[in-house]
């Protein structure tokens, strides 16, 4: 598994201990995302901070062309109308790929998704239209872990 781009403190220490969990490389926060070393995050993360290298990125949505010169491929995790289901991307997805979420709420902005590879989203049903980034981040890790 590659990089995630991970918002909220409580939000980032979840992300930071699901990358843990199921084999992230990396972790790479936007310069508009909490702090992982916030006393809260750390805390949130039960220390996975201090475990999964991660970084800031200095430009946000511009890190979007770094990653991609880089050879990663980066996938936008977005409810639009041309999404791919997870299982669906990860069944192929690129060795190197990294994953970007948004923020609680507003999901991402459209400059990001723009600047993406691809979009995928998490299938869901019952009239649940999202779920909490940390949820989400979950479920994307575990879909596209490596075995």
């Amino acid at each position: 598994m590659q990089p995630i781009v991970a918002g909220h403190h409580i939000n980032v220490g979840a992300i930071f201990r699901s990358a843990a969990a199921f084999g992230v490389d990396a972790v790479l926060v936007t310069p508009r995302c909490a702090d992982p070393l916030y006393r809260r995050s750390i805390r949130v993360s039960m220390g996975t901070v201090f475990q999964v290298p991660w970084t800031r990125i200095e430009s946000w949505p511009a890190g979007v062309d770094s990653l991609r010169e880089l050879g990663f491929h980066v996938a936008a995790l977005a409810l639009e109308q041309d999404s791919v289901a997870i299982r669906d991307f990860a069944a192929n997805a690129p060795e190197r790929t990294a994953i970007v979420f948004g923020t609680e709420g507003d999901g991402l902005r459209r400059s990001t998704i723009a600047a993406c590879d691809s979009t995928v989203m998490i299938p869901m049903s019952g009239g649940v239209d999202s779920l909490n980034v940390a949820a989400a981040s979950a479920v994307a890790c575990f879909a596209l872990q490596n075995d």
